[in-house]
């Protein structure tokens, strides 16, 4: 299925963030219809409606508004749904059982997790569908290629991954904060160390991604025996720190996930 014809209702960060990833790949404006009565960033070409359509014809509609609003806005977007349309979901915590009570007539529903770097198509992008068979799951990667890296999971893991792939981009940015501050009190000046601790995360995340090495086996390639690295090293797996930190940091982020996930089958 090509997906021709795309609704967005709502658009905010992540929907936006995207369109924009599809935009900038080369998908015509034309592609897409947005449907956000507060929609501050209008992208050129693309249709913009302040409210949902009273008919259309939609291959794919994209639910983009806070997880709460779905009960409001679902009587609005059933109309426009039919065995022919695949609701994609970026609602936290909504379950596909939950989309497909709402949308009993779609011919597939798709809970999709993926993070802001799908504006420079670099996200990780976790599904799980509901109705769809083994063409329509294709269909679906073929659409969020361009966004970044698409992988199907069992919905029974998509906590987790909601934690590594959707919240992981913060905890990065945690890390590369705290190297910069870490080095600023350590002497150097701040916009300094966070140029070198920026350009340093990007390098390493490059050749990590790209290195036939597992990150675990370039960190002991980088560290000498008795060298500056391994000094370093040594501070973040005494006692397993980072490991342990990261594993508490994951469980958190999963626990408040699947806690988002209950509230929502308690709402319908």
């Amino acid at each position: 299925m090509a997906y021709d014809k795309i609704l967005l209702v709502g658009c905010g960060n992540m929907a936006g963030a995207m369109l924009d990833g599809w935009l900038a790949a080369g998908s015509p404006p034309s592609r897409f219809t947005i449907a956000d009565p507060g929609l501050r960033e209008p992208r050129e070409g693309v249709e913009t409606l302040t409210q949902i359509p009273e008919s259309g014809d939609y291959d794919a509609i994209l639910i983009g508004v806070k997880p709460q609003m779905l009960g409001d806005i679902a009587p609005s977007v059933t109309p426009l749904v039919g065995q022919g349309t695949v609701i994609l979901s970026i609602l936290a915590g909504v379950e596909v059982d939950v989309l497909q009570s709402h949308f009993p007539t779609a011919g597939g529903v798709v809970r999709v997790m993926p993070n802001l770097a799908v504006a420079l198509g670099k996200s990780p992008l976790a599904l799980a569908a509901g109705g769809l068979d083994d063409a329509g799951k294709d269909g679906i990667l073929d659409l969020f290629r361009p966004l970044g890296t698409p992988e199907w999971i069992d919905e029974s893991e998509f906590d987790l991954v909601t934690g590594l792939a959707g919240s992981g981009p913060a905890f990065v940015y945690r890390f590369i904060d705290s190297l910069a501050v870490g080095a600023a009190d350590l002497g150097l000046e701040k916009d300094k160390a966070l140029r070198l601790a920026l350009a340093m995360v990007e390098g390493a995340s490059a050749l990590a991604s790209q290195s036939p090495h597992n990150p675990g086996e370039l960190a002991r390639r980088v560290a000498s025996p008795g060298g500056t690295t391994q000094a370093g090293l040594d501070v973040l797996d005494d006692g397993d720190a980072m490991r342990k930190l990261m594993e508490a940091c994951l469980r958190a982020a999963r626990d408040r996930s699947a806690e988002m996930a209950q509230e929502a089958r308690s709402k319908g």
